[in-house]
């Protein structure tokens, strides 16, 4: 277990791409997501959860809630970076939520197996809060305020060709091509 995590890329003869990390559970379970995901989410998963493993130090096995905690407070943690939309150090909430994600769905798959010695998923789904009433899940707050922002409209140079075209298109109403504008024929 010196080596873990210690990711490791292959690529089969037929061009099929793996990721180890050196633990038997943790290759077990990325082999379980190449077979279900797209290759980038895969890679992503695999170094989300070196990123983990590399921060907690533990086998996978002896990981609890607090050092899901520990991970949240080294991810949030003072950066050399900062981000420019936000001023910010750290990682972005986006990137911290992925690699909970990650790190969430290897436990959900260990508890799923049920031959192993993981009984419970140690990244807890939110934080309790105050509100009386409702259901369990309006009561939870989330590990990771994600913010939601909304896309960017592109201008027509910055879409391309597509987008002059579309920028220069006749529209209803102006004679190209409008059927509704002509007579019908009587």
């Amino acid at each position: 277990m010196s080596s873990f995590p210690c990711l490791v890329r292959t690529v089969s003869g037929s061009g099929q791409v793996r990721y180890r990390l050196g633990e038997q559970l943790v290759d077990r379970y990325l082999e379980f997501v190449a077979g279900r995901c797209r290759p980038n989410t895969l890679r992503a998963v695999a170094f989300d959860l070196k990123a983990f493993f590399a921060v907690t130090g533990k086998d996978p096995v002896e990981v609890s809630a607090a050092d899901v905690f520990e991970f949240l407070a080294d991810q949030r943690g003072d950066r050399t970076v900062v981000r420019l939309a936000d001023r910010e150090s750290g990682l972005s909430a986006r990137t911290i939520a992925r690699r909970l994600s990650s790190v969430s769905g290897l436990y959900a798959y260990l508890v799923a197996r049920g031959d192993t010695p993981v009984r419970v998923n140690p990244v807890p789904r939110g934080l309790m809060t105050r509100r009386q009433g409702g259901t369990m899940r309006s009561r939870m707050a989330p590990l990771v305020r994600v913010p939601r922002t909304l896309p960017r409209i592109l201008s027509p140079e910055e879409a391309g060709p597509a987008g002059r075209r579309a920028a220069h298109a006749p529209g209803p109403g102006d004679g190209a091509g409008d059927a509704a504008g002509r007579a019908a024929p009587v």
